[in-house]
């Protein structure tokens, strides 16, 4: 009798031990997949960090990252509410009260002009500028002034927002810009023929095009910024479950998200993950004067210079200047 109780036992306990090594080689393998964690220690108490996208995902794990370690944390959000309610729970998170939602709206040149003003006037150093926010792959839609709506939030918002802060950012040398990009950039092509892709529109071309269009950003501001004691970056946070892919087919489906779901869990990073690279650049007293570069993983990783090309990146400053009415 103890014997079948055993053997039953065995039977019944053998599902869970299957189990439970199953759940442990996903830890493991989430782990690994989800790159370096940062170990630095670095506190950067009385820095001001601006991060726009800030409310939600990435953009709010690099302010709870920030505010942790004593920061001014300007959250620059166009859903108000959504940021007011991330601000509470970075507050309980970390203890710095010092956090703050502005109203920016990256598909309008108003807002963004009048949010650069708001800054300029009454902040009195902006020593981190993280551009951030982004859309993804979705249908065909323009912004308030016209643009080709991942092309206009990606970049050219982002391009005319640090532009009209760094005057401000000159002053509080030593600062960072840090441009957050997919490495779909790799895939990019700069459509110069159709650059707002008024003649077709193709939603996985005009996403890459727009990751493109912000490395090349980073170059020219690079040259831009030379021995002003400013630095610019471009950063890969790596494959990143947030709500940027809820236009990506998979989420769209019930059925492909009932079994491709769960491989998206093991495979792709959390927040948390993502925003480790992000703040090791905003950070690390090491790279301080790196300037023009691509980090993933937290360090350095070469750009390929058959897509990057200096000559590019300084064609595209100057129809950016163009089209948001800088020149």
């Amino acid at each position: 009798m103890a014997s079948r109780v055993k053997r039953t036992l065995a039977k019944l306990l053998f599902p869970f031990s299957v189990l439970g090594t199953a759940i442990g080689g996903i830890t493991i393998l989430k782990d690994y997949m989800g790159g370096v964690h940062y170990q630095g220690e670095e506190r950067i108490a009385g820095k001001t960090a601006i991060i726009t996208g800030a409310n939600s995902g990435i953009g709010k794990a690099i302010a709870t990252g920030l505010a942790d370690r004593g920061a001014r944390v300007i959250m620059a959000c166009r859903d108000f509410d959504r940021c007011e309610e991330a601000k509470k729970e970075i507050i309980e998170e970390t203890a710095n009260r010092n956090v703050c939602c502005q109203r920016l709206d990256l598909a309008s040149i108003a807002s963004i002009t009048a949010f650069a003003e708001m800054i300029n006037k009454y902040e009195p150093h902006v020593d981190i500028l993280i551009n951030n926010a982004g859309v993804m792959m979705c249908p065909k839609a323009l912004t308030q002034d016209g643009f080709e709506q991942q092309f206009g939030v990606n970049y050219l918002g982002h391009f005319l927002l640090t532009v009209l802060l760094m005057d401000k950012m000159k002053k509080s040398a030593p600062s960072r810009i840090l441009n957050i990009c997919s490495y779909a950039f790799r895939d990019g092509v700069m459509n110069w023929t159709d650059l707002n892709s008024a003649k077709t529109y193709d939603n996985k071309a005009a996403f890459c095009q727009s990751q493109l269009a912000k490395v090349l950003f980073t170059v020219e501001l690079e040259k831009q910024l030379k021995g002003t004691g400013v630095t610019a970056n471009a950063v890969y946070p790596g494959l990143v479950r947030t709500n940027i892919t809820s236009h990506l087919s998979i989420n769209k489906s019930y059925i492909s998200s009932f079994f491709l779901g769960p491989l998206q869990w093991i495979m792709m990073k959390n927040p948390v993950q993502g925003a480790q690279t992000p703040i090791y650049c905003s950070v690390n007293k090491d790279i301080e004067e790196v300037s023009g570069k691509f980090f993933r993983n937290c360090q350095e990783s070469p750009l390929p210079s058959n897509v990057i090309n200096p000559e590019d990146a300084k064609r595209l400053w100057l129809v950016s200047e163009k089209w948001m009415r800088l020149t």
